[in-house]
């Protein structure tokens, strides 16, 4: 992904970029989020959308100028909580330009992310969204982001779950990782409760 999922993507970086992403609200799953570079610029938003299930059904990406980038969206009915990525703000009849699906509803599993176009790309997120601790893999089982947990630079203390680093592999969509934030953050909400999305444990990290 050398040119950016989205047109005219201004968020694929030469060099390896690390973000910060904080939520805005902690007082349920499913809220709004910012996200930093590391000069402290906002680089992305999200308007904190509610603990009610219907408002979580859509969410939209915007730059730091309030510009819609992208939208996810839960598919339904779905039985492996596929959510659908729409570019800019989703219209009636607008297709979508990819997928993201659990790849399994039993146990432990690792999500699916499949990229429409010609050619398609398929892409594999393995680890544990709920512990900030997961991989984007390409088809080639390279890694194109990261989910870390934060640690403070001046006393080296781990930041809670709330805040977090996405690392940003170069010739990758920032947007398009940042949206894929989105939707875990989305199925670890609707598991809330017993621990969030644990995907497979023995994957590369």
């Amino acid at each position: 992904m050398k040119e950016g999922l989205l047109e005219n993507s201004r968020f694929v970086f030469d060099q390896e970029t690390l973000l910060t992403v904080s939520k805005t609200c902690l007082f349920f799953p499913g809220d709004g989020f910012t996200v930093y570079d590391c000069k402290g610029q906002l680089v992305f938003r999200v308007d904190s959308y509610g603990p009610d299930p219907r408002d979580r059904s859509e969410v939209v990406l915007m730059d730091a100028h309030g510009r819609c980038l992208l939208t996810v969206r839960r598919k339904r009915p779905s039985l492996h909580q596929r959510w659908e990525g729409f570019e800019g703000e989703r219209t009636d009849g607008q297709k979508p330009i990819f997928s993201v699906r659990r790849s399994s509803i039993i146990g432990r599993s690792s999500v699916t992310v499949e990229v429409y176009g010609d050619p398609g790309e398929e892409y594999q997120i393995e680890g544990s969204f709920a512990q900030r601790c997961c991989t984007i893999f390409n088809a080639e089982k390279e890694s194109v982001a990261e989910i870390r947990r934060k640690v403070d630079a001046s006393t080296h203390v781990v930041l809670g779950k709330d805040v977090f680093s996405l690392c940003i592999k170069p010739g990758f969509d920032g947007a398009f990782a940042m949206g894929l934030v989105l939707v875990l953050d989305q199925i670890n909400g609707d598991d809330y409760g017993d621990d969030g999305i644990e995907m497979d444990p023995t994957a590369e990290g």
